[in-house]
């Protein structure tokens, strides 16, 4: 039975700021904030050799301009992902519309496959190791992936399925019945946890085995989204895919548990570099 009475959804304009036409969101915020925080901790990460085993094979300088590659592949691999995975049959009937980015609709599977592209180009272009920059990107991924949760608990989206437990919240846009605050849940699991996990490995010596750190990330998102989509509503246009509770979420998570099990286990069977041990 549900309860008659739900958490008060927590009145928080998504809007910061609004300059006649402009206007500054949370949701926009939180992804520039994630980038700079990423930047200013992947550097911190390159510039201590501890860390490594001795130096570090990436120079700190060179997040300088991967930031900008990795913006312009969580953007527009983000974007395309969405429209691929989630709607296309809207977006091959308005094509335009998928340039509308600021009426939503990102996708962090297609995100995280532009981001190695990004990656892939600019390691390729630098001649520099490709599996301990994906190490530094995974490392700082979670914060980003934590403000973007918050942004979508402020701006009422994404919420969870209907439920009478007690934490269970109105969503504005949700319809009367109170619902799992999913977006806190990949808060918390995707962000805060993965990030404590992965800096724990990385403070026993995990970047001087490359693949480990990005390895670990990736399997422990798929476990964590997973778990999740169990109780975050699916997508209207998409609906439930098999057996009235496999979402696309939950499809797109499956290979990265295969993903980042091979990469682990290659990585621990790879030379630690500067001779380390872990």
């Amino acid at each position: 039975m549900l309860p008659l009475l739900a958490l008060p959804f927590p009145a928080i304009d998504p809007v910061l700021i609004e300059l006649g036409p402009f206007a500054i969101r949370w949701y926009a915020l939180a992804y520039v904030a994630g980038l700079l925080i990423g930047w200013w901790l992947a550097k911190k990460l390159c510039a201590s050799p501890a860390l490594w085993g001795g130096k570090a094979p990436i120079a700190p300088e060179e997040f300088d301009d991967a930031i900008v590659w990795v913006a312009l592949g969580v953007i527009l691999g983000g974007r395309i992902g969405y429209v691929l995975f989630y709607n296309l049959a809207y977006y091959i009937e308005n094509p335009l519309q998928a340039l509308t980015v600021w009426h939503g609709g990102m996708s962090f599977h297609g995100g995280f496959l532009g981001s190695i592209l990004a990656m892939a180009l600019f390691c390729r272009r630098r001649g520099l190791p490709l599996l301990s920059m994906l190490d530094i990107a995974a490392a700082v991924v979670p914060i980003g992936l934590f403000l973007g949760r918050l942004a979508n608990f402020i701006n009422g989206e994404l919420w969870g399925r209907v439920t009478d437990v007690p934490w269970a919240f109105v969503f504005p846009h949700g319809g009367p019945l109170p619902r799992h605050p999913s977006q806190l849940y990949e808060a918390g699991l995707e962000g805060l946890l993965i990030f404590t996990v992965l800096m724990l490995v990385i403070r026993r010596g995990g970047l001087a085995r490359p693949g480990l750190v990005a390895g670990l990330f990736v399997l422990m998102y798929g476990f964590a989204r997973i778990i999740v989509e169990f109780v975050r509503e699916p997508d209207p246009q998409l609906g439930y895919l098999a057996g009235g509770f496999v979402t696309m979420g939950m499809v797109l998570s499956l290979p990265m548990l295969a993903v980042g099990l091979t990469l682990i286990l290659r990585a621990r069977h790879r030379p630690a570099l500067g001779g380390a041990a872990s």
